[in-house]
């Protein structure tokens, strides 16, 4: 494998409201469990399709794991220009220092928001360029927007392509967060 879409929850699915949120470390934590054995198998690119939440959290734990893992890149890519111009200022100025660290980013249609076909266009683009995907989904948390990059991968896996569909639940963010308070008290 060579190219991991990585994408999932939006913060505001997750009820995540600010970059503080206790539970970001834990979902950071999560996305690098998940990337350190595909990064030692030959991970090349990690592509994020730059959603505030998951999407840009496994980007920021691929950028920490890049110490480690000089080799691989990182890239970006929106479905339109300005993907930031309604966020809050705080989330503007991380999505800014991200893309000032990753190695790649792009926007599949150079204009504004314009309707949902460039949404499409762009998550047609991802996984037809990746060759699996890591998804930050729970069908118990309820659908949510991850659950069309989901669809997108089953297709490929019915049309006879290999293209694993890598998972995180939120029982493994859970764990995870269990394990780390737990140490804590150790």
């Amino acid at each position: 494998m060579v190219n991991l879409l990585a994408t999932g929850y939006r913060a505001h699915e997750l009820n995540i409201f600010n970059q503080k949120h206790e539970a970001i470390p834990y979902i950071k934590a999560a996305a690098a469990s998940r990337l350190v054995p595909l990064l030692e198998d030959g991970l090349e690119w990690l592509l994020s399709p730059g959603g505030y939440g998951f999407d840009l959290w496994a980007v920021e734990a691929a950028l920490e794991l890049k110490r480690d893992y000089p080799q691989l890149k990182i890239s970006i890519l929106t479905a339109y220009a300005n993907v930031d111009e309604k966020w809050k200022d705080d989330r503007k100025l991380y999505y800014e220092e991200l893309l000032r660290r990753v190695d790649h980013h792009a926007s599949v249609s150079k204009q504004p928001y314009e309707g949902v076909w460039q949404l499409t266009a762009r998550d047609s683009l991802l996984v037809r360029k990746s060759d699996a995907m890591l998804l930050f989904y729970d069908e118990e948390m309820g659908e949510g927007s991850p659950r069309y990059f989901k669809e997108r991968a089953l297709k490929r896996q019915e049309a006879g392509d290999e293209y694993p569909l890598l998972t995180i639940s939120a029982e493994t963010v859970q764990s995870i967060a269990d394990d780390a308070r737990s140490a804590a008290f150790d």
